[in-house]
């Protein structure tokens, strides 16, 4: 398997919030190129790589294809108002405040100069000079404010509102095989996908396989709505996190770390897809779990499913400890297992598979 982590570590290492991709989509843009054999950009900034697969052109046009969805954007911080030298902000995408105090944070200042980037910590006010009906609850949003330790008049000159803040937390490595850092969901998946792409240089694969990292999946889904649109794959599968196993965690609602992939069946996902690749999971020996999802997945694959005349979709996810926060948790056998299990489903769809492909299964 080939050694992922200093590419992963990239990716941790810049933003590349929801909307606001570039950042990454250029670390990644660099790493597909020899990958694959095309790669362009979508229309909302999606980066699409397609690896051509040795089947013959139907008569549409087209082999038959399979689209890989791994979406690159995250969850961050934008300026709302600066007071006194302090920065007040909201979120974008999906923050619990409770985790922010204290976190360390870079401001993309814009008012200055291109690439102005100024460090501070997310402080809260002590609590006598919080309103008193808030009591001992948890501060708010609204209370929290970035403290970057220059005079207030440079602050106003550097910073404006709608000026993007990321995390800063380095990524590092921890015991058992395990990384931690900020954005892990969802670049650990551009990880795996990428993996794959690795593995498929060395396979043979009928289908043509459309490799996409997407954007804006933390707030509407765009990328997975427009690239399914734009690319009208034949199948569809969403790499993505998933809750893993820490303190205080139910075992219904979580996995083990470690311990492989999740592959998830419900109604947003076609039962036939994950019949086979429970079976080929099972024949590599490549350890799973299977994980139930009622109701939509909150990923991709919910675009990706009602696009178009509909997309037979699938999820295959990866283990994360403290989702959301600057200090997400996976582990590195997990993520080279998925690529794993993806290399190998591509490798062996055959020319006949849609024809077996029904719902009632």
């Amino acid at each position: 398997m080939p050694e992922i982590t200093p590419f992963l570590k990239s990716m941790l290492s810049v933003s590349g919030l929801s909307g606001y991709e570039s950042p990454v989509a250029r670390i990644i843009e660099e790493k597909w190129r020899p990958l694959v054999d095309e790669l362009t950009i979508g229309r909302i900034g999606s980066l699409h790589g397609l690896k051509k697969g040795t089947a013959a052109v139907m008569a549409s046009g087209k082999r038959p294809s399979i689209m890989i969805a791994t979406h690159m954007d995250a969850i961050g911080l934008i300026v709302t108002r600066v007071v006194d030298g302090f920065i007040h902000f909201t979120q974008v995408g999906g923050i619990d405040p409770r985790i922010l105090p204290g976190s360390p944070v870079i401001v993309h200042a814009t008012g200055r100069e291109e690439n102005d980037e100024l460090f501070g910590v997310v402080a809260q006010p002590h609590v006598r000079a919080l309103p008193a009906s808030e009591g001992d609850a948890p501060v708010g949003l609204m209370d929290l404010l970035i403290d970057t330790g220059l005079e207030e008049d440079e602050v106003a000159n550097r910073v404006r509102i709608g000026d993007l803040v990321s995390f800063a937390t380095e990524p590092f490595e921890l015991g058992g095989d395990a990384l931690s850092g900020h954005t892990l969901d969802n670049r650990a998946s551009v990880a795996a996908l990428t993996i794959a792409l690795e593995e498929l240089k060395r396979k043979s694969h009928v289908w043509d396989v459309w490799a996409v990292a997407t954007v804006q999946e933390e707030t509407v889904f765009g990328g997975a709505y427009t690239s399914a649109f734009d690319l009208r794959p034949d199948l569809a599968i969403a790499v993505d996190v998933t809750f893993a196993k820490g303190p205080g965690a139910t075992d219904w609602g979580t996995f083990p770390l470690g311990k492989g992939p999740t592959l998830a069946m419900g109604p947003n996902m076609h039962p036939y897809l994950f019949k086979k690749m429970k079976e080929l999971a099972d024949q590599l020996e490549i350890p799973y779990s299977v994980e139930m999802v009622p109701r939509h997945s909150g990923t991709d694959t919910y675009a990706m499913q009602v696009t178009a005349e509909g997309i037979p979709t699938m999820v295959v996810g990866i283990p994360l400890r403290y989702m959301h926060t600057p200090v997400e948790v996976v582990s590195l056998k997990d993520i080279q297992r998925a690529g794993r299990i993806l290399a190998e489903f591509i490798s062996a769809l055959d020319v006949d598979f849609l024809e077996k492909l029904t719902w009632d299964e």
